[in-house]
């Protein structure tokens, strides 16, 4: 019952992506919504359902973009693979796991979705790709995911308390 959270919180999540988000870039860069909120629900100690998460966030992603669909999926869950390693491996610093994994992630994200583009016969250059798309884009999911963890923080309060988490 506690995954059912997912639907509407990825749902509204992938809607504001595509439609606002899209539209103001920073160069060809913009913020991927998904992905911070993957990694900040990821992130939270008590949670146990972000493999699932990750999983749906890639097959809705996958359903409404334009890149081989297991792009998405793949990407997404190597990122909530990075996140829970993270939160092993750096527990007593979450800020500085909370900013290390945005940047590693959004770089994680973009070399599979680089790869899988490469590997359907689309030819981009690296160079520019990094200049002009990663740098931007990592630059805007860093902006974003203070407000975006705070939010997610209360809804894994909400929906694993403390009381069920001891």
């Amino acid at each position: 019952m506690k995954n059912l959270v997912a639907f509407p919180v990825l749902g509204f999540a992938l809607v504001v992506q595509t439609a606002v988000l899209s539209r103001m870039p920073l160069l060809s860069g913009t913020a991927d919504l998904v992905l911070l909120i993957l990694v900040a629900w990821a992130l939270q100690a008590q949670v146990q359902s972000a493999w699932q998460w990750a999983a749906l966030a890639g097959l809705m992603t996958a359903f409404v973009s334009g890149l081989p669909p297991y792009v998405p999926v793949v990407g997404y869950l190597l990122v909530v693979g990075l996140a829970r390693f993270f939160l092993r491996q750096i527990w007593q610093a979450p800020l500085l796991a909370l900013f290390s994994v945005t940047f590693f992630a959004t770089l994680l994200m973009h070399l599979v979705t680089f790869s899988g583009l490469f590997l359907s016969g689309t030819l981009l250059p690296v160079e520019e790709v990094l200049s002009v798309i990663t740098l931007p884009g990592i630059f805007l999911n860093l902006l974003f995911i203070l407000p975006v963890h705070a939010i997610i923080r209360d809804l894994a309060l909400w929906v694993y308390p403390v009381e069920d988490f001891e």
